[in-house]
Order: C-alpha cells, then sequence, then structure tokens
C-alpha cells in the first residue's frame, strides 16, 4: 500500500494524467463546441477511431508523421460532414446518425486496416510515424513543475492552447456570438438573417477537427501504431466530460483533467494484486459517477427554478 501512494503522490502519475488526459480533451471540446450550436454530436468515437488509422496509414506510407497527422484531420472533418450532411440536409436524427458513424468506423477500421496490411488487430506490419514529444527550455529544469509539464508529445501542448482558442473563439469573435445564438435559440438567431444550418455545419466541422486530433493523438503519440476499438470509449468520456463541465470551457477542461486522473489511477491500480479487469472499469465508474452527480445538480437546479417561477406567478 506504501508504493502504491509513493505512486500517486509522484510526479510520474502526475505526468501520466496530462498524458491520458489528452485525447479526452480533444473529445470533450469538440462535444462543447457542437452543443454550444444545439446539435449533440455522438459521433466522437467513431471520427477519432477513423483518425487514428488513417494517420497511421498514411504517416507510414509516406515516411512522415506531420503527412499522416494532416491526413488524420482531413478524415476527421471528412465524417463530421458527412454527419452534417445527412443531419441537417436530410433531417438524419443525429442521435441515430452518430451511432451509425461509431459503429461503421468500429468494424470499417479492421476491414480497411486489413485490405492495407493484412492485419486485423493491430497494425504491427505498417511503421507508423510517431509525433514528437517536446521538451521546455527552462522549465524542464524546475524542480517538481519541470517532471510534470516538460516532455509531453507535442498534440498534448496543443490540447491546451486549444482549450484557450475555443473560449476566445466563442466569446470573443462573431462566428462565436452566432453559434451561441443557434445553440440558444435558433428561430431568434434566423429571425435576424443568422444561417442556423451553416452555423451548425460548421460547428459539426469544428467538432470533428478536435475529434480527429484526439484519434490522432491515440495512434500516433499515447501509442505508435493502431488497434482495434483503440480508443476504447475516450469519444464517449469527452462527451460525459463536457456534459459534467456544464458546457463551459473551463469547466470542460477541469472535468477532462478528473477523467483523465481516473484513467491514470486504473493504471496506477496495477502495482496492487487486483483482478486486471476490475482495474480497467475505474474510468467509466468515475465517468458514471460524475453524471450521476452532474444529473442530480441539474435536477436541483430546475427545481428551483421552477419554483421561482411558480412564485412570480402567484
Amino acid at each position: 500500500m506504501n508504493n502504491f501512494f509513493s505512486i500517486l503522490f509522484s510526479t510520474d502519475f502526475a505526468f501520466s494524467v496530462l498524458r491520458v488526459m489528452t485525447p479526452i480533451l480533444f473529445a470533450a471540446l469538440g462535444a462543447l463546441i457542437s452543443n454550444k450550436a444545439g446539435i449533440v454530436n455522438i459521433g466522437m468515437e467513431g471520427t477519432m477511431l477513423t483518425s487514428a488509422l488513417t494517420g497511421v496509414i498514411v504517416s507510414a506510407y509516406s515516411g512522415s508523421a506531420w503527412v499522416g497527422l494532416l491526413a488524420g484531420i482531413a478524415s476527421g472533418i471528412a465524417i463530421a460532414a458527412l454527419l452534417g450532411f445527412f443531419t441537417l440536409k436530410f433531417k438524419t436524427h443525429i442521435i441515430l446518425g452518430g451511432i451509425a458513424i461509431n459503429m461503421f468506423a468500429s468494424g470499417g477500421t479492421v476491414f480497411i486496416l486489413y485490405l492495407v496490411s493484412g492485419d486485423k488487430g493491430a497494425s504491427t506490419s505498417l511503421k507508423s510515424g510517431v509525433l514528437p514529444s517536446v521538451h521546455i527550455p527552462l522549465l524542464q529544469d524546475i524542480p517538481v513543475l519541470g517532471p510534470i509539464l516538460s516532455g509531453h508529445n507535442i498534440l498534448t501542448y496543443v490540447s491546451l492552447l486549444c482549450v484557450i482558442g475555443l473560449y476566445y473563439m466563442l466569446a470573443k469573435t462573431p462566428l462565436g456570438l452566432r453559434i451561441r445564438a443557434v445553440g440558444e435559440n435558433p428561430q431568434a438567431a434566423q429571425s435576424v438573417g443568422v444561417r442556423v444550418n451553416r452555423v451548425q455545419f460548421i460547428s459539426l466541422l469544428i467538432s470533428g477537427f478536435f475529434a480527429a486530433l484526439g484519434g490522432a493523438y491515440m495512434s500516433m503519440g499515447y501509442l505508435s501504431l493502431f488497434t482495434r476499438d483503440m480508443t476504447a470509449g475516450r469519444g464517449w468520456i469527452g462527451i460525459a466530460a463536457e456534459a459534467v463541465g456544464r458546457s463551459t470551457t473551463l469547466g470542460t477542461f477541469l472535468s477532462s483533467l478528473l477523467f483523465g486522473a481516473a484513467d491514470a489511477l486504473a493504471n496506477a491500480l496495477q502495482v496492487l494484486k487486483i483482478p486486471a479487469e476490475l482495474i480497467g472499469t475505474t474510468p467509466y465508474v468515475v465517468t458514471v459517477i460524475g453524471l450521476v452527480v452532474y444529473a442530480v445538480t441539474e435536477a436541483k437546479v430546475k427545481s428551483r427554478k421552477l419554483a421561482k417561477n411558480l412564485e412570480k406567478n402567484k
């Protein structure tokens, strides 16, 4: 037990929290931008899987991890565009469309991997490119902070910058204003000339961009290969993190950090003699607990608002 606590309160554990948080944060940011526009992107998991496989294949054949990353981003945006096309053009139910994408990506990525490499479970025969890690000058020499904050994959730092960038876009730019207006009251937004479908489509594309970064990180940063269903529910956890964060940029970041800590804790628990199957449930148990707390809190807030409205109408 002492060995476990020494691991838990070490700089290595804090480092691993940021490392495993990265794909969850990307998925959560994607869920945030689409929800702000009033359209729920349930297809985060499938988008991440598609991007992860595309990045591996393209980087292996091109010999460049950066080309693979661009291809992964393009594939994620394409999946989001497909979802937006069927949802906004043909009025397909967004939930059903997202589930269809997730199911298609789960089996389709394995099929494409087999066609390209002959592998069915993992891309071991492909020499995938790996995105570089960044050691920050000066910061890496600071005790405690250096080992925690320096030496991460470049996409980890990109995810942190995306939090700031998304906050600025939503709060300070005309596009952000339109997105928030469409999400809060699409009829009012349309009455002042805002093209609701166009804004929602753009939001889905941005959502796909974030999900693609998360998927590319999984196969070209977190690991150096693609494996079947390697996202392991991180797209769903990202959606949960956005909900627990109450659709705010800071809240989404903090809840992603919490779920990342739960995932890292599952890895740390391996030092104890606990069945691996039980340890593997830790991130998902924390996700369920977080959603329960969120649901109870939301119910209390709505009941208070209802009580105030009833008092006003008396």
